[in-house]
């Protein structure tokens, strides 16, 4: 085993100003003060270079954001980006341009992927302007939240 620890990066993606959009920054905000001693807790707008710039060096990166796909507000989605290409904005539909997708596979294309990249998505309803997030994404926040404390770098896990 090595004695340094694995280097853990949770990034909360959205715009707190913008309803639903703001649910991947509640739970980096939540995360914040619940996550493990040298876990970083960053917010990010989903601007594709600065989540690559972001997550590089992490052994277990872990993205938090809203998405659109049609689905029922609240909805989580669970992605492990290493399992293949992404596609377009996976989860469902990211409510970023260049963002979490288009990062991830330019990432892989440059073979700089962290060793472990979890994508979580939300369902949103309302993005709007507004700081509140709807009550059904509201809800959702700690469920992300504690879903993301229980991932853990590979590197941990008893084998």
């Amino acid at each position: 085993m090595s004695g340094t620890p694995a280097r853990v990066v949770i990034i909360g993606v959205g715009n707190a100003f913008r309803g639903d959009d703001g649910a991947g920054i509640a739970v980096a905000q939540q995360l914040a003060e619940q996550a493990p001693a040298g876990t970083e807790v960053l917010e990010e707008s989903g601007e594709g270079a600065a989540l690559a710039e972001a997550w590089k060096g992490a052994q277990l990166a872990i993205v938090v954001d809203a998405i659109r796909s049609g689905g029922t507000p609240g909805t989580i989605r669970r992605f492990d980006a290493r399992e293949g290409p992404v596609g377009d904005e996976p989860p469902g539909r990211s409510t970023h341009g260049f963002g979490i997708s288009s990062a991830i596979e330019l990432a892989r294309a440059l073979n700089e992927l962290p060793p472990q990249l979890i994508v979580y998505g939300i369902e949103g309803r309302d993005f709007a302007l507004g700081e509140k997030l709807s009550p059904a994404v509201e809800k959702a926040v700690p469920r992300v939240a504690a879903q993301v404390l229980s991932e853990e770098p590979e590197s941990a896990r008893v084998r």
